[in-house]
């Protein structure tokens, strides 16, 4: 089965044959091209003209982070499944202003809701039922926003509520949030949050490139001068279930600590030992099933990020209205 590939050395990446081949200090190393879903570059790593075209057939998307793990960009090859029919169908919800705001009201909506189910698993003896109940009045105030800004604005108002129960969270005096910062990240818990959420954009990038949809068309997101909009809008959605909850695991069962991070210009960011450990378990969190009731089967988070996108693509089409995913 096909699966991520991750690349933390530093060296030279290549096609050999009908297999791509990483060529480090350590020596070499034959990846099967039928066991790679995507390819995510963490190190310094050469690529020629020739593995780009071999990738583009075989439709494998690369992702670059820089030196401090975080997102600069990804190789999208020509897209082999996009429709004519959905591009133009996206393209008029996000010039309908009406049909927009539907579509981002909802993605906010399922963010807010994730949130407080998160927030829900820490809530002993009633601790945060003041928090929920303020989240939830932005929830019902969803409803007066007469625009994207607006309703951006208002996500952001109670993503700050939550993030001041993070503290809370995590078992240690180690760390601390204080407030969101990023580009880079002032503090080991703000680290955690960006590192995980580049993880999670360029995974749902992926599972958008399995559909009919159009990365470059967000709803939430403005369509502008940036690649990619559509997997920000998704990914708002799972950022509390996979990301958030994750960095509390990791802290709380000592698998991430405050020696895994180090000073960088202006920041802080997580050793590459921390890096490794934080994606097995992101990867581990992707496969992991649970029951879904409307598919009613079991499926992996991996799986319901690309459902989303289909979810989105039958909602365009008008053959079904968008109900975003709640866990």
């Amino acid at each position: 089965m096909a699966e991520p590939v991750y690349i933390f050395s530093d060296g030279t990446l290549k096609r050999k044959e009908n297999t791509i081949m990483l060529e480090t200090q350590s020596g070499k190393k034959h990846i099967p091209v039928e066991n790679v879903s995507e390819i995510k570059i963490f190190g310094e790593v050469d690529i020629n003209k020739r593995l780009l075209e071999f990738l583009t057939q075989k439709n494998i998307i690369v992702h670059f982070f820089n030196r401090y793990g975080y997102y600069v960009g990804s190789y999208y090859p020509r897209e082999f499944l996009n429709s004519g029919m959905i591009i133009l169908r996206q393209a008029e919800f996000y010039l309908n202003s009406v049909k927009r705001l539907e579509l981002a009201r909802l993605f906010v909506e399922g963010s807010l809701k994730n949130i407080i189910n998160t927030i829900k698993k820490y809530n002993e003896n009633g601790r945060f039922s003041n928090t929920i109940n303020a989240i939830e009045s932005h929830i019902k105030n969803l409803k007066q926003c007469i625009s994207v800004e607006q309703l951006m604005a208002l996500e952001g108002n109670a993503r700050e509520i939550y993030y001041h129960c993070f503290d809370n969270f995590v078992k240690s005096g180690d760390f601390h949030f204080e407030d969101r910062s990023k580009r880079p990240p002032q503090n080991e818990l703000n680290a955690l949050v960006s590192f995980g959420n580049s993880l999670l954009y360029t995974t749902t990038l992926s599972e958008i490139y399995k559909t009919h949809l159009d990365p470059r068309i967000g709803f939430l997101h403005t369509t502008n001068d940036r690649r990619f909009t559509l997997n920000l809008d998704i990914s708002e959605i799972f950022k509390p279930i996979i990301v958030d909850r994750l960095i509390f695991t990791l802290i709380n069962r000592k698998q991430i600590k405050k020696s895994d991070f180090h000073e960088i210009t202006g920041g802080i960011s997580l050793k590459e030992n921390a890096r490794r450990t934080f994606v097995q378990s992101f990867e581990e969190k992707l496969k992991d099933t649970i029951y879904h009731s409307g598919l009613k089967r079991k499926v992996s988070f991996r799986t319901l990020i690309r459902t989303e996108a289909y979810k989105i693509e039958k909602h365009i089409l008008e053959d079904e209205p968008y109900s975003p995913y709640l866990g």
